[in-house]
């Protein structure tokens, strides 16, 4: 199950990147159109939420000193999905309002 945590969290790693160089190079030569942040919206961005947390989760899980066992850590891989999806919609609100 670590490989599969390891590419999760690398494909979760390397969107984020490509949303945050995407934005600031549109922002850079004006072009706000062509800026990944808001060409995948808010369902996208939870979408990259919900894989780093799952990919952080259960990374944490498998490499914990606790020596947890694949099941406890696959629950803390979907515990860390839920909370990364549930914190970019409320990051999205508190945004939206301020």
């Amino acid at each position: 199950m670590v490989k599969i945590y390891a590419v999760v969290l690398g494909l979760g790693f390397v969107s984020l990147v490509i949303i945050l160089m995407g934005g600031t190079l549109a922002g850079n030569v004006d072009k706000p159109d062509r800026d990944p942040n808001l060409r995948i919206g808010s369902t996208g961005r939870a979408l990259v939420g919900v894989v780093l947390g799952f990919g952080m989760g259960g990374m944490a899980g498998e490499f914990s000193p606790m020596d947890f066992s694949w099941p406890v850590a696959l629950l803390l891989a979907i515990a860390g999905a839920v909370i990364g999806g549930f914190w970019v919609r409320y990051s999205d609100r508190v945004a939206a309002d301020g």
